[in-house]
């Protein structure tokens, strides 16, 4: 980290059913890793660290939307390692005055999101499915909320947290503010693709949240931020680009 000004820590192992089989090797890589990035971030004065959060640490809390005050809920082993990690921002921010900014993020989907990984989120597995007219899976009764965020929100946040007045030490949520179910998402893709599948119910898996909704007002306030491109857009450029992608590769 010599002669670096900000590290935007972004990795690591995110998946809650992995955690919930292997919660040792995804502690090592969620909170382990992340405490030595903290120290090398300190011993080498950077200006700010901004730390990818997840919506997951909020659990199933039954207010809707989810603000950043709200007592945090983990319900899976991954949900409660970037949880941990984020406090560790927050203690370093306190104790050695390295200046951190947590994003929380909330489902997020794009263009170079690899469906081939067991990782992938639900977007990207969708699309997959159905360009090649297979069934995809949903797994509960698909009225499970999420706040799907486009990448482009993401990265206009986490550059914004770099150099935010009053942001560090903070958590923020860097979402759309909305929430749609699997069954409409599911819906919206299909009449996007033109496919004519429908998709396996399979039984719900241990550690999921029911419903997700961020509230960002205090990512307006604090960053200045605000979604820029619509859900509806954002799903047809991925839809694009997943198409351009297959013909590449072909």
């Amino acid at each position: 980290m010599n002669d670096i000004d900000y590290v935007l820590h972004q990795a690591a192992i995110p998946s809650v059913p992995r955690s919930v089989q292997d919660p040792i090797t995804s502690n090592r890589a969620n909170v382990d890793a992340s405490l030595n990035i903290l120290v090398a971030a300190r011993d080498a004065r950077i200006k700010r660290l901004v730390y990818a959060g997840s919506s997951s640490a909020y659990g199933n809390t039954p207010t809707l939307p989810k603000d950043e005050s709200m007592a945090p809920a983990p319900l899976s082993p991954y949900a409660l390692q970037k949880l941990v990690a984020e406090q560790y921002c927050q203690m370093f921010t306190r104790l050695y005055g390295l200046e951190t900014v947590t994003t929380r993020y909330f489902n997020v989907f794009g263009p170079r999101q690899d469906p081939s990984s067991p990782y992938s989120g639900v977007i990207s597995l969708f699309i997959s499915a159905l360009v090649d007219g297979s069934q995809p899976t949903i797994y509960g009764d698909g009225e499970h909320t999420r706040d799907f965020t486009f990448v482009a929100y993401v990265v206009d946040g986490v550059l914004r947290a770099c150099t935010a007045e009053g942001a560090s030490g903070e958590v923020i949520n860097v979402a759309t503010g909305g929430r749609i179910s699997l069954n409409t998402l599911f819906t919206h893709l299909r009449t996007l693709v033109g496919a004519r599948v429908e998709p396996i119910y399979a039984d719900p898996r241990a550690g999921d949240v029911k419903d997700s909704q961020a509230d960002i007002s205090k990512a307006r306030r604090i960053l200045g931020y605000q979604p820029i491109v619509s859900f509806e857009d954002g799903l047809q450029r991925t839809v694009a680009w997943y198409r351009a992608s297959q013909v590449t590769l072909a």
